[in-house]
């Protein structure tokens, strides 16, 4: 049986003396890729997940008869929310498909009910994820390391983008068929290009979960979707190749996901500040606690994406008191998610608002 959940304190986080500077050059560095972007295409975007995949429209049921340690902030109280997915590319610039990098999936939940975090307006509540377990730097100095060689790369040499993407692919899968996993070589692009809809993603940091610690994941159930995990596009000729495949398979089908949720056991197996560590789910498994329905619709059309694409930001900061992001990486989140907004915001003339759901 697993060990008991980890109760929250403040002290299960350890907030190093140099990280106003390195969120100082997050910022700086963001700026240049949202201002080299926006120069060349004349609108701004985000800064990363720039391209987007598809948008989508569902409902969130929270189960009945959860445990105590499950039954916490927004899945503390059974019922339903409408939500908003964004599918998204992890890269800085729009790139054409043939550059296969991680893919992307953010969260934002209508109408939750409770205190909120600090400056987090609103009532909604975002979850932002990777279809990949671990993050790629172990904290935020060596993150900023990896975004300024990403911000040298913003939008230039298209093609040789995309070359070097065929070549990594290669190599990650040659290094994945003898056990060897390397983020790395994904987010440079030689992640497999794989349909989104098909994949399980993962918040990958930590956040506080009520009286707890817990990461999180959304996995694929339903057989329509789990159909799809794996299956690889081809996007030759094809810069928007992901776009339309999602746009042809969401038009007939019903989607289906589990929200789960990873409860922290062992602050030493489990920790909080490098989530470059993999919780072993055999000491801290998966448990669900909601589920996403998207019934078949349309995942590019024009009002929801100019609604929730253009109008819209998703940010860890913005949510429950009860679900506060935790760790370093986290910590470098706030301050960077709410410049690009702005930036986003001044550049294009347009508010970023917070919907409701009635």
């Amino acid at each position: 049986m697993p060990a008991a959940p980890v109760r929250y304190s403040p002290d299960v986080e350890k907030i190093a003396a140099d990280e106003g500077k390195t969120i100082e050059g997050l910022n700086e560095t963001f700026d240049t890729i949202l201002d080299r972007v926006a120069k060349d295409s004349g609108h701004a975007v985000r800064s990363v997940h720039t391209k987007a995949h598809g948008i989508l429209e569902g409902t969130l049921r929270i189960d009945a008869g959860l445990p105590p340690e499950l039954a916490q902030g927004l899945f503390a109280t059974p019922g339903e929310h409408k939500v908003y997915m964004r599918m998204s590319t992890n890269a800085g610039d729009i790139l054409p498909d043939a550059v296969s990098l991680p893919r992307g999936l953010a969260l934002k939940v209508l109408d939750v009910a409770g205190e909120r975090l600090p400056d987090a307006e609103g009532t909604t509540q975002d979850f932002v994820m990777v279809n990949g377990p671990v993050f790629q730097a172990p904290n935020a100095e060596k993150f900023l390391g990896s975004l300024k060689l990403l911000a040298k790369t913003t939008d230039r040499i298209e093609g040789v983008k995309v070359a070097a993407s065929t070549v990594l692919r290669g190599v990650n899968k040659a290094l994945t068929a003898i056990g060897i996993e390397s983020p790395t070589l994904g987010s440079l692009g030689g992640a497999p290009n794989v349909d989104p809809l098909g994949e399980t993603y993962y918040s990958v940091t930590p956040f506080r979960y009520g009286d707890h610690v817990a990461k999180f994941s959304v996995a694929p159930v339903a057989p329509a979707l789990t159909a799809l995990t794996g299956t690889e596009i081809d996007a030759s000729g094809r810069p928007d190749a992901i776009r339309e495949t999602v746009r042809s398979e969401m038009a007939a089908i019903e989607g289906v996901w589990e929200f789960r949720v990873q409860l922290c056991r062992d602050l030493e197996r489990q920790p909080v500040e490098d989530p470059t560590v993999e919780w072993n789910e055999d000491e801290a498994p998966f448990q669900r606690v909601a589920t996403i329905t998207v019934r078949p619709q349309d995942s590019w059309d024009a009002a929801r994406v100019d609604a929730v694409d253009e109008r819209m930001r998703f940010a860890v900061w913005t949510g429950l008191a009860a679900h506060r992001p935790l760790g370093n990486i986290n910590r470098a989140r706030n301050a960077p998610y709410r410049h690009s907004a702005e930036f986003r915001r001044r550049y294009n003339g347009c508010p970023i608002h917070e919907p409701v759901g009635r």
